[in-house]
């Protein structure tokens, strides 16, 4: 076999994934994919930092104005993907 061929997947085991391990390597050990729950948590601690972050010594309102848009903008988001999660296709 040539070093430019791609060997085939090897499917001994049963791996519950959509993709081909011989396309992502990392599908063979469950690296393949995203983690919605993990993205959300994530936004909803990032909303809440950035919002904490109005507490500080700064004396103009020019960074809290945006502080607070931008954590308003990530709980819209938030918001929205859990309602088109919730409807059906």
């Amino acid at each position: 076999m040539a070093a430019t061929d791609i060997e085939p997947a090897n499917n001994e085991r049963a791996i519950v994934t959509h993709v081909d391990t011989a396309e992502v390597p990392s599908a063979e050990w469950g690296w393949s994919g995203e983690s919605r729950r993990t993205f959300r948590i994530a936004g909803w601690i990032v909303a809440f930092i950035l919002l904490a972050m109005i507490i500080g010594n700064h004396k103009g309102l020019i960074e809290d104005i945006y502080l607070v848009g931008f954590a308003a903008l990530i709980v819209v988001i938030l918001v929205r993907d859990s309602i088109l999660r919730r409807k059906p296709r």
